[in-house]
């Protein structure tokens, strides 16, 4: 499939499951031939004299198996044990004396009766056997057999997650980074992982365009004064380059345009560069970043030399050295302060007071960005767990790894360290012979502080084969930015799950917020797979509430955030235990439930939602938003309930229900969407906003215009999704009265 191209074609008997009576063992002849050959054992025994013998109950027969319970062996109780009832003759101590026959009368007779008496004795050794198998596969097991809807067997996967353990993983991982070849990362994973039991564990590589830092930092100069500062606010010297070491190379904008410019930062356009910077007001008041450096990536995702196809060999490579005309520099809050020389930054009475430039001043400043583009190896690492019944279902569960040249935080040793905590969990089930009804396949990538680069090749290296069959993506991406909030993301088709799993977490726990899930844009390697596969995913991860009221922005900077501080956050790593299981039990229960758990009529309602307030020309939005509500009411009413009946379910119809419910977000996917806003359009781009963006964007956009062309064409755009949505329940809906009437 991913790894070798060949999992995809692979085929499993759904047969394997759960075997029940042997076909041998039914078959009425085998059943006639036992009986003869214990009427010839009866008959051998009368000639011998054994008329005193009789059968031994069952009860007393030893088959090894004493939890059997509840089996019926009297249609073949004659053949029950046979070597034991021969045995005993055999073992009775005047069995000489008393029962032997008078002398034979020749050699030749004699010889004959021993070896029919052995030949009787070795048929009825291997009924034996046979009969040893056939109450062997009946027993009930200690391991349900796949397919079961058994909540328990979850809670024991997921029982044996211990936090110690993730934190002894996370611990080995951070002492990795400091080599600048990732290589010796990714092979500690993938060794790891082999040794847990996952299968054809293997590298996934591709050369692609990598943009990093110069080795000479870039610089910030104040024109009036001529003072020269780093992007942390340290001046521009040999000294403050040697103790700031490489940290300071990686505060920089990758992609960016590299050069160097003369801006002011009052111009409101025509500019040609930006400064980037986080104001401390918008940050929790435990956290004082303001002397950190960080980096961003302008890069959308995948290699920008091969937009929209892998970088494999014999691909064109377009000449794209940056990604935008702009100088890009990231720089510190306390930088910020010195460039405007305002005696107002900071904090008066506990009220945070923004950096901002004081009224009617401007600053000219001159920016120095370096930055060097190579040709790099990213690497993937990627194994799975092959399905039982429906191994071309795919649930893929994605973490990152360090990628050398970037910056060195410590939230992909987090990550990593919870995938690889599950996948322990998992294994030692599988290990006892249980598997998952669908395949689970397990990523870790790279490149993904440059672009999400790994994972966008790989999902168009094996696009076709992903659009088909991948059911979910589960994201572990950056499982720990605070440690105030649990923060769970997910799919509106999802989120009725990740409720219920939340809920059934809290009420282990002492204190039980109440936690808002929804659908925003997040960061990470999910980003594929959400914009180019309208595939649905979970993600849950710690915030800091603070952090949550804040802009976007925040999210996409990257800071070298230290191991000691992941273990300040969360030094009993309780925090990454609960997400490891949080996320184990919702891959568990996509994997394995017969009806995949997604909710038709929660996409219909969030559209609704998202169509609230007062806003203008969307009166069809509306009206087509009632119609696919009235269609998703009929789906799940008319299909979903029934197929959750063990009682009325069908597999030929459970097969189709659940291709229509991995595909129903994939209707809102638009051809464009603005820079900056996802093309999936169930998603919002902050907390903040509970509408469609494009549709928001779009109106802010025509106010100050006198044409209204972008909004028609975001209404557009919104409408068609809204239809293509009802009318895909709707051919559903048809497609499975075809077949009932059919069968009718």
């Amino acid at each position: 499939m991913f790894t070798g191209k060949k999992m995809a074609y692979q085929k499993v008997n759904a047969d394997q499951r759960a075997p029940g009576h042997s076909q041998y063992l039914d078959n009425d002849d085998l059943q006639a031939t036992a009986l003869d050959l214990e009427w010839d054992m009866e008959k051998e025994l009368e000639e011998s004299g054994f008329d005193q013998f009789q059968l031994d109950s069952a009860e007393n027969q030893n088959l090894g198996h004493s939890e059997t319970i509840d089996l019926d062996l009297d249609s073949i109780q004659p053949a029950t044990s046979p070597k034991g009832r021969f045995q005993r003759l055999q073992e009775e101590s005047d069995y000489i004396t008393h029962y032997t026959r008078s002398a034979p009368k020749s050699n030749r007779c004699n010889f004959c009766h021993l070896l029919k008496i052995l030949c009787i004795a070795t048929i009825l050794f291997i009924f034996g056997i046979l009969i040893g198998y056939y109450v062997h596969t009946n027993c009930p097991s200690d391991t349900p057999s796949s397919g079961t809807v058994d909540p328990q067997l979850y809670q024991e996967i997921l029982k044996t997650i211990q936090a110690e353990d993730i934190k002894k993983s996370f611990r080995n991982l951070v002492q990795l980074y400091k080599s600048e070849d990732d290589m010796e990362i990714s092979k500690k994973i993938k060794t790891q992982w082999t040794s847990l039991g996952l299968e054809d564990v293997q590298f996934v590589n591709y050369s692609v365009l990598l943009n990093l830092p110069d080795p000479s930092p870039s610089t910030v100069t104040l024109s009036s004064s001529g003072q020269c500062f780093h992007p942390n606010g340290q001046p521009c010297s040999e000294e403050a380059r040697k103790d700031s070491s490489q940290d300071l190379l990686y505060s920089y904008a990758a992609y960016s345009a590299r050069g160097i410019l003369k801006l002011s930062l009052l111009e409101k356009a025509g500019f040609g560069g930006v400064l980037l910077y986080i104001d401390p007001c918008d940050l929790p008041k435990t956290v004082n970043p303001s002397h950190d450096t960080f980096m961003v990536s302008l890069n959308p995702g995948g290699d920008p030399s091969t937009p929209g196809y892998p970088s494999v060999d014999g691909s064109f490579r377009q000449s794209r050295s940056n990604l935008t005309s702009l100088l890009v520099q990231p720089i510190s809050a306390s930088l910020v302060a010195k460039l405007i020389s305002s005696p107002k930054a900071g904090t008066k009475n506990d009220a945070c007071s923004p950096l901002e430039l004081p009224n009617n001043e401007v600053r000219v400043i001159s920016m120095q960005v370096q930055t060097v583009t190579k040709l790099k190896t990213v690497t993937n690492v990627v194994g799975y767990v092959m399905g039982l019944t429906s191994p071309d279902r795919y649930i893929i569960v994605g973490s990152h790894h360090h990628t050398a040249h970037s910056y060195n935080g410590q939230e992909w040793a987090s990550s990593t360290a919870i995938i690889t905590a599950f996948i322990r969990a998992l294994m030692s089930k599988v290990k006892r012979g249980w598997r998952p009804d669908r395949t689970i396949v397990f990523c870790s990538w790279g490149g993904t502080a440059f672009g999400n680069i790994g994972s966008y090749e790989w999902g168009e290296d094996f696009k076709k084969v992903l659009q088909k069959n991948v059911v979910a993506y589960i994201s572990i991406h950056s499982p720990l930015r605070g440690n105030s909030s649990l923060h769970p993301v997910a799919s509106p088709s999802l989120q009725q799950l990740v409720v219920e799993k939340n809920n059934f977490n809290c009420t282990r726990r002492a204190q039980c917020p109440e936690t808002n899930i929804s659908s925003i844009q997040i960061q990470g390697d999910a980003d594929y797979f959400i914009n180019h596969l309208g595939v649905p995913i979970v993600q849950f991860a710690y915030e800091d509430i603070k952090a949550l009221e804040g802009p976007s922005f925040l999210s996409e900077a990257l800071f070298s955030t230290r191991a000691t501080k992941i273990e300040e956050m969360d030094p009993s790593f309780n925090l990454h235990e609960t997400i490891t299981k949080l996320s184990g039990e919702v891959i568990l229960q996509i994997a394995n439930e017969p009806v995949l758990p997604f909710n038709a009529i929660d996409i219909a309602l969030e559209v609704q939602n998202n169509l609230k307030g007062d806003q203008p020309n969307t009166h069809q939005l509306l009206a087509m938003a009632s119609r696919l509500r009235e269609s998703a009411e009929l789906f799940q009413s008319d299909e979903m309930r029934p197929a959750n009946d063990p009682k009325e379910r069908a597999s030929n119809r459970i097969r189709m229900l659940n291709d229509i419910l991995q595909d129903m977000e994939k209707s809102f996917l638009v051809k464009q969407a603005p820079p900056g806003f996802y093309r999936n359009i169930l998603y919002h781009l902050d907390e903040k906003t509970s509408r469609f963006s494009i549709l928001v964007e779009a109106w802010e956009h025509c106010k100050p215009l006198a044409s209204n062309e972008t909004l028609q064409e975001a209404l557009s755009e919104v409408l068609n999704s809204i239809n293509s949505a009802q009318v895909y329940f709707k051919a559903g809906l048809d497609v499975f009265r075809s077949v009932l009437n059919g069968k009718n």
